[in-house]
């Protein structure tokens, strides 16, 4: 019996990792089936969503009208089904900020369906987030007199840039404080070292949206050089680096 039962506990254990590791496994993969944009309308107005490198953002919005109702986001993870998001940010509620959601979900035919926000929906996608400048950004570094500098940011506020396939959308956020000071966002293009931005929403400033903006770009050791004239006309250069 005790030589039956030092057989039987390796096999137990065994059996837990490889259900574990087949439960990782799943979660991942329904993780990189998420990644990417999604697009849901009604009428003029549309919502976007965006799941990249374990980061989301969730807005609503009409480019027509010029008009922005809400965004919305944080970090994720998806275990098995379900969508378990940290919000970070909300425009409309401080309440939600440092709150743990979860949401069901599925994928077929690059079809999302989902219950946020208590309704159900089917989102049609956009893109897989595949591209050079895809992931989620954080501003490091500026210049300032003719040198790069490092931007030294205190406490817990941060402006945040994520970027898809396709879609790009900044934030400036302050989690610890449930803070949120402003976002914009719409679609991108970034070829031979012009990176330019075609604006569909911004929450400041609805005079902006339809604007076009050019940007100077390059990817060296991991970093972004980004440079040209901001939406106000004021020349840029900034450094951003990836976060994960």
């Amino acid at each position: 019996m005790k030589i039956e039962a030092k057989l039987i506990r390796p096999a137990i254990l065994c059996l837990i990792f490889l259900l574990l590791n087949v439960r990782l496994s799943i979660s991942q993969e329904n993780a990189q089936r998420l990644t990417g944009t999604w697009q849901l309308k009604n009428g003029p107005t549309e919502e976007i969503l965006i799941f990249m490198d374990d980061y989301f953002t969730h807005t609503i919005f009409s480019p027509s009208a010029k008009s922005f109702e809400q965004t919305r986001g944080g970090v994720f993870q998806v275990t098995n089904n379900e969508i378990v998001a940290s919000i970070e940010f909300n425009s409309k509620s401080k309440d939600e900020v440092g709150q743990e959601k979860k949401y069901l979900f599925s994928v077929k035919n690059n079809l999302l369906s989902t219950d946020i926000n208590g309704k159900s929906g089917q989102w049609n996608r956009v893109d897989e987030g595949s591209a050079p400048l895809a992931g989620v950004w954080r501003i490091t570094d500026r210049q300032q007199d003719g040198k790069i500098v490092p931007i030294h940011q205190s406490g817990t506020r941060k402006t945040l840039k994520i970027l898809t396939g396709t879609r790009f959308q900044w934030a400036a956020i302050d989690p610890g404080t449930k803070e949120f000071s402003g976002t914009g966002g719409g679609t991108y293009s970034f070829t031979n070292g012009k990176y330019i931005e075609n604006i569909e929403f911004f929450s400041r400033d609805s005079s902006r949206v339809g604007a076009k903006l050019s940007f100077d770009g390059k990817l060296e050791n991991g970093k972004w050089h980004h440079s040209g004239l901001s939406s106000k006309g004021d020349k840029i250069y900034e450094v951003w680096g990836r976060i994960k």
